[in-house]
């Protein structure tokens, strides 16, 4: 459980026991197990499961498709943390999440790391635009994160050959009431413009590795996707008993080159064909593999 919760403080800890010592409770149960811890860990993240919310077929489709694109990007990068769980059912204000669970506990981040962090956040919006040709605001805090990512490395961490080992900008330490912690500037406005374009590129480029990567995978983004439209939760192994863990190089970007291990010795997006009987050994259900029409 403790992968599930990095960062997590005595007090975080806390409200999590008590979370899930609740829920025990509400089941009529006397021991507190797994199932309530993880439950209590995702109602902390990201809230109370609202089940009850209404959402119309299309944009369930879309969130399906934007959860299953960060799934297939996330499995698809040797830096990536592995997927734990994937679900469309609506909590707090997000329809949906991709949940990674780390496989070690980690000080420091690389620029690999980071890299791929961004190119699965950008997963989600690069799914929608290939299968719907458009794009919705469900993406707004996945554009967000990444664009903080991509400034840090460029400001804070000298993670970009075009501005060097350098910091740029200081912290403003004082705080006045409802303010923040805020950068002030210590260089001109041509190294401002030089930032801003480092930052596009590097968003920008993790967009494109994100769309490569899911044109390369589209099968198994659809049979993904389709199946989070059956059963609403994937666990980490019903996912990748879908999409095994293709070859990928160690740089954060998977080797293309490679033929993909699909879901079955070949795959066929029409319904009516074989799926693969991996799958059914492992005990998933035959995904229907189809192509959303973009004009739905």
């Amino acid at each position: 459980m403790a992968l599930s919760i990095p960062g997590f403080v005595g007090a975080d800890i806390e409200n999590l026991v008590n979370e899930a010592a609740i829920l025990t409770a509400r089941h009529n149960r006397t021991v507190i197990t797994q199932a309530e811890f993880d439950e209590a860990i995702e109602r902390i993240i990201a809230g109370p499961e609202r089940k009850s919310r209404l959402i119309n077929p299309r944009e369930k489709r879309v969130i399906a498709y934007h959860e299953a694109g960060h799934a297939v990007v996330m499995q698809s990068l040797a830096e990536a943390d592995p997927v734990y769980k994937i679900t469309i059912v609506s909590r707090g204000m997000a329809g949906g999440f991709t949940m990674p669970r780390p496989s070690e506990d980690r000080m420091l981040a690389s620029r690999n790391r980071l890299l791929a962090e961004m190119v699965s956040l950008m997963g989600g919006r690069t799914a929608e635009e290939l299968v719907f040709n458009d794009i919705t605001s469900g993406a707004s805090n996945d554009i967000e994160r990444a664009t903080q990512i991509a400034r840090m490395m460029v400001t804070r961490l000298g993670m970009t050959e075009e501005m060097g080992p350098l910091a740029y900008g200081k912290k403003d330490g004082t705080l006045f009431l409802g303010s923040d912690v805020s950068d002030q500037r210590d260089y001109s406005e041509t190294v401002a413009q030089a930032i801003d374009s480092q930052v596009f590129r590097l968003v920008n480029e993790a967009h494109q590795q994100a769309k490569t990567i899911l044109t390369r995978y589209r099968d198994p983004l659809d049979a993904v996707a389709n199946r989070l439209l059956e059963v609403e939760t994937l666990t980490q192994a019903e996912f990748e008993s879908i999409f095994p863990a293709p070859v990928f190089k160690h740089s954060g970007i998977p080797d293309l080159a490679e033929d993909p291990p699909i879901l079955s010795e070949k795959v066929n997006r029409d319904p009516s064909k074989t799926v693969s009987r991996r799958v059914q050994q492992n005990g998933g259900v035959p995904p229907q593999l189809s192509v959303v029409d973009p004009e739905i």
